[in-house]
Formats: C-alpha cells, structure tokens, sequence
C-alpha cells in the first residue's frame, strides 16, 4: 500500500483530521477516502481506533467491494451471522451482512434485526474467540431513529466504583448465544431462558485488550448473562449493577446516521445498541466483521 504523500504531493490541507465525538469515546476523522486508503492513512485510523474506541466517517461513497476490501485492512473477515432470516449476506460476498428493515419483491426480508430496538450488546461475544472490530456502512437511513449508541468499557472500567470492580475482578462471565441483538433466536437454536443451561462461551470481566493491553470491561449482552460461581440470583443483582454502571451517559455517544456513514468501532473496548425506528421507513446497513486474533484474556 502506497504512502498518502506519494499520491497527494504532500499536501498538508488534505491531511487527516479528528474531531471528539464525546469526552470518553469515538472521533469522527476526516480527509480520508476509505475507497482509496493509503498506508499511513491506515496506521492513522488504527492508532485512533485503539485509543478511542470509535471512528466515525462521513460522506464515503463505498461500492460493496470497497467495504470488504477497507475492513480487511485490519485482518481477516467473518462470514455474515446466522440469524432469524438465514445466513443474511450479499450475494457473492459473504462477508458482507445485511441489516435491515426492507422486504423484497417475494415479501421475505432482505436483511436481519428488523425495525425494532437492538439492546446494548458487544457482537458475537458467545464465541470463544469474538471479531476484534465491528464497521457498520449506511445505505439507506429513516428520517427518525434508528440511531446507533456506543459504550466505552474502557471509560466504564475506568470509572467503576472501587468496591463493584472488588466484587467482579476474577469472576467469568457466560455470555449467551441464544438469542440475537434484536431478541430473534439464533437460527439452528431453541429458546431458552436458563442462563444455567443455555449455550454460550465464558469470558472474564475484566480482560486484557489484545492489542493494547490496556484492562477492559467485557460484558457481551445482558439477556442470559450469568456470573460463574454465583447463584442465579447473586449474578443477576451482580449484572444488573455492572450494566447500569457501564451504560451510564457520559460513557456513551449516540449516533444519528446519514447516507454515506461509516461507524467503525472496537469489539472488544465497547458495548453498542440501536434505537427503534418506524417500520413503515426503510433502514439498509451492510456490516462486516474483523475476526479476533486471539480470545478474551483474562488480567
């Protein structure tokens, strides 16, 4: 990959820049064409997705090829989920998962979670090894909701009151793979509301970031959650205190979407959600998904 300097004259005006999108987390950059990304450029955009959690970019113009090939800067890709509505994917591109509200002209949806609210959840955390980054690209978007919220785990454990981060430090907690962000079973499963029995993979709550090392908060979802080593009914006061603490607002940004944005964010650093939106209006996002090198490590 080429250096910026070589294909710009070393134009300094058109440098990259970044605007705080919030005190603890996500900056919005801007000066870059994620259609023709250049090596500093990608160093740049690394650099800040480590430091702040979330990178926020305006007015790309991506064709379906762009998106795989920027994301798979940053590593190898996952297929697209199984979700309610099948293995929702562009045809021929795998990689490349549909969100969405839009039905086709047979009447079936053309993309998965619906129009509803998705709850604060980290991706694909009842995996033993999670995707590293998550890069959300909006192609249509309602006039009203549908907004997209990030959570800082770094600010959340940097800020949790010392007797709470007492009670969970050593503790694991079983993440659920059940149902999806939007409260769908995962195809190929069966409903089941035991968090003892349900299926899922064992993190530890405070996890050692694999790229920076810094200790991270690493929640995954609520609905099912159980703390190893409690009863059912310690683990649920126990979250249910973690989670208020980790969604309060000013570790949060919420963003209003526009056609041409992309939201990239840190999987292992953050929590997300969407708001609901009127099903009558349309909503298509393609995602893809920056596989995990490496599973959550315990401090």
């Amino acid at each position: 990959m080429a250096n910026r300097a070589e294909h710009c004259g070393g134009d300094t005006n058109s440098e990259p820049s970044l605007r705080p999108l919030t005190p603890n987390v996500g900056v919005e950059i801007s000066g870059i064409d994620l259609a023709r990304l250049y090596g500093d450029e990608l160093v740049f955009i690394m650099n800040a997705l480590n430091t702040h959690g979330a990178l926020l970019f305006r007015n790309q113009r991506l064709s379906d090829e762009n998106l795989v090939a920027f994301s798979r800067n940053f590593g190898d890709l996952d297929g697209a989920p199984v979700n309610e509505n099948g293995k929702t994917a562009v045809p021929g591109l795998p990689e490349l998962y549909v969100i969405s509200n839009i039905e086709g002209s047979d009447g079936k949806p053309v993309g998965s979670l619906g129009s509803g609210e998705a709850a604060w959840h980290t991706d694909m955390s009842y995996l033993e090894n999670p995707p590293d980054a998550s890069v959300l690209y909006a192609l249509e978007v309602p006039a009203v909701g549908g907004d997209t919220w990030v959570a800082s785990m770094y600010a959340a454990l940097d800020h949790m009151p010392a007797n709470l981060r007492k009670r969970i430090e050593g503790r694991a907690i079983k993440h659920d793979g059940t149902y999806n962000s939007g409260g769908y079973v995962r195809q190929g499963l069966v409903a089941n509301d035991d968090p003892l029995t349900s299926t899922g993979a064992l993190h530890s709550a405070i996890c050692a970031h694999p790229r920076t090392g810094r200790p991270v908060l690493y929640l995954g979802r609520r609905r099912n959650a159980y703390v190893e080593g409690l009863s059912l009914e310690e683990s649920d006061a126990l979250l249910d205190e973690m989670w208020a603490h980790a969604t309060r607002p000013e570790f949060c940004y919420a963003h209003k979407w526009r056609v041409g944005d992309l939201l990239m964010w840190d999987n292992r650093a953050t929590l997300h959600r969407r708001d609901e939106f009127d099903a009558t209006e349309r909503r298509l996002m393609h995602r893809t998904q920056i596989r995990g090198e490496s599973a959550p490590r315990a401090l």
